[in-house]
């Protein structure tokens, strides 16, 4: 009873509403201005079909504009609003009913995942991209991934301590391509056929460390193998790249897995 007066339609309203739909309608907008296509800018939950003109409330009736497009549309029947943008107006129209596709896929494997691990015994639980901004909104934190993975479900505790937090960056990079030999503009093979994946035990992608105690390149490196069937090895370091180091030098460190780590020490909170 936190609010004995409410009456009529709010009671269908609860302290999420709205949040839910705007978060679907930004995935389905990809964040722009559904009119001119304007990123990074405060953008309005606007009806393609103005209520006045009988417009609804249906998710497939609304779209998001930027101040200055909701403005200039006002209650004009889109098709005048875009007569000199018939482009526009077709994709508008087209995906005001397009589904998430997508977002459809992950649902259905996103409950089977669910069902696996509570026969497991795992304390699960269930949110939403709404509630993840609900959550985030109203413990006024900045919007990143790694942020929000710490506010979804309803257990997000009433305050989140990320003061020094730096996430663990991790990128998919693949484990290359199945192309077997390098080949020009037009197609053509350029190159010999590539050699064997492997050398030396080692594969390109990997993680080592060399300590090069002879000739001129003495010193110790660390960072991504880039092997030759000649065992003589190119090393992607931070400071660039090094060559001809010797595979007697190396030693892995992490062995390549198609994805790349990184200390993501630019995403961490300024808190």
């Amino acid at each position: 009873m936190e609010n004995p007066e409410v009456s009529g339609v709010e009671y269908q309203h609860g302290t999420h509403f709205g949040y839910e739909v705007r978060q679907y309608l930004l995935e389905k907008w990809d964040r722009a201005c559904s009119y001119c296509g304007t990123k990074d800018v405060p953008l309005q939950v606007e009806h393609i079909q103005a209520k006045a003109n009988g417009g609804t409330d249906r998710v497939s009736n609304l779209c998001l504009a930027c101040d200055a497009c909701n403005k200039a549309k006002g209650s004009q029947d889109i098709r005048v609003f875009l007569i000199e943008k018939p482009d526009v107006l077709a994709r508008l129209l087209a995906q005001a009913k397009a589904p998430l596709k997508d977002a459809a896929a992950v649902n259905t494997t996103r409950w089977a995942l669910y069902e696996r691990l509570k026969t497991v015994g795992l304390p699960v639980e269930c949110g939403s991209g709404g509630l993840t901004k609900f959550n985030r909104t109203q413990r006024t934190l900045p919007k990143a991934h790694w942020i929000d993975a710490g506010c979804v479900g309803t257990s997000t505790p009433a305050s989140l301590k990320i003061a020094g937090v730096v996430p663990l960056l991790i990128a998919a990079t693949g484990h290359g391509s199945r192309q077997k030999c390098n080949i020009n503009e037009l197609g053509f093979p350029c190159s010999k056929p590539k050699g064997a994946k492997k050398v030396k035990g080692f594969q390109t992608g990997d993680l080592v460390r060399a300590t090069v105690t002879t000739g001129s390149k003495q010193g110790v490196y660390m960072g991504r193998v880039l092997v030759r069937a000649s065992g003589s090895f190119d090393i992607r370091t931070k400071q660039g790249r090094v060559q001809g180091i010797s595979h007697r030098f190396c030693t892995p460190v992490h062995r390549g897995d198609g994805y790349s780590y990184q200390i993501g020490a630019g995403h961490s909170s300024p808190v």
